[in-house]
């Protein structure tokens, strides 16, 4: 790696990095969602984690939970009439609390076969939206299961559901995903991962919370993002890195076309305009590039988006993308 494009910490202060694990750390799209498939994939998820740790950075560890709360909604249909319903941000938390089991658990164990002595806590992660945010009141994101056009304009009116057609394959019901403000506990994120400890944190983007007119949190029956609330606890812990893992190797422009090109180390500026020109769709690679610009226009030095199994190459420059200052 370039002199140049090098983190430059003092002797005093660690390397700090958020790690956003994606949804196929977890979930593999072709594989039984079941708990022993979750923690396999998981414990192979973790190889770029460990590299990291041994390049000397101090660690936050993000993860999506969109599959695991589809689970969850999809019990709740079953059970419905035997069992209490249960809020979206209660889901939220569950998962955060499962998931963080899973991940925690797994990298403690691969820790210790590593020789590495660290300690592995995790922490439910409430995130502040703006309850006026302009998302709340076009809900996009889709979740839990598909439902017919009859269905959908039931549930409407008794349960006060907005449902929206997703593509050829039925209704689905619809939410918010505010823009994520502040991460509630970062403070003590932030002083656990000083202490030498490797935080589990932010969950599915956090559970979205706001401050109702008595000053105190209130829930809020939406979902946030998981990169951009990455990118939310990476500026408000001081970190140095943004890890961003998911399924491809590289970003890329005029993606899947005979055009198409890989990007490799590219200043922040340049991702913008070719965000702002549409190169990086809403469902996909946009959110990402959006929590990087975000994350280095907000003081960060770097933002790595690489394939799990690359995430320390990726550091180094010998793999992925990385969006630097400039």
């Amino acid at each position: 790696m370039a002199e140049s494009q090098s983190l430059s910490m003092s002797k005093s202060r660690h390397k700090i990095a958020v790690v956003a694990l994606g949804g196929n750390a977890i979930t593999v799209p072709g594989l039984p969602d079941t708990i022993a498939n979750q923690f396999a994939n998981t414990r192979r998820s973790l190889d770029g984690v460990v590299e990291l740790i041994r390049e000397g950075f101090r660690m936050v560890i993000t993860h999506g939970n969109g599959p695991q709360v589809g689970n969850a909604l999809l019990r709740i249909e079953l059970s419905r009439g035997q069992a209490p319903d249960l809020p979206l941000g209660v889901l939220v938390a569950d998962t955060e609390g499962g998931m963080g089991y899973m991940i925690e658990q797994s990298l403690q164990n691969r820790l210790k076969q590593e020789g590495i002595s660290i300690p592995v806590v995790t922490i439910i992660t409430q995130m502040l939206v703006d309850e006026h945010d302009p998302a709340v009141k076009d809900p996009t994101k889709f979740i839990g299961q598909f439902y017919s056009e009859q269905q959908a304009n039931e549930f409407a009116k008794s349960r006060r559901w907005v449902m929206k057609k997703d593509g050829d394959r039925g209704w689905r019901r619809v939410v918010p995903s505010p823009k994520p403000q502040r991460a509630i506990p970062a403070d003590m994120i932030k002083k656990l991962v000083s202490e030498g400890c490797i935080v589990i944190a932010g969950g599915g983007g956090g559970i979205p919370v706001f401050i109702d007119a008595k000053g105190n949190y209130e829930g809020f029956d939406a979902v946030i993002d998981k990169d951009l609330g990455s990118a939310v606890i990476a500026r408000d812990i001081g970190a140095d890195l943004l890890a961003i893992l998911t399924e491809v190797d590289r970003v890329a422009l005029n993606f899947g076309k005979p055009n198409q090109i890989f990007l490799e180390t590219v200043p922040v500026s340049d991702m913008r305009k070719h965000l702002a020109d549409g190169q990086f769709p809403a469902g996909s690679m946009g959110p990402k590039i959006e929590a990087a610009i975000e994350f280095i226009e907000g003081g960060g030095k770097m933002v790595t988006i690489s394939s799990i199994r690359d995430a320390a190459r990726c550091w180094h420059g010998h793999a992925g993308t990385r969006i630097i200052p400039g």
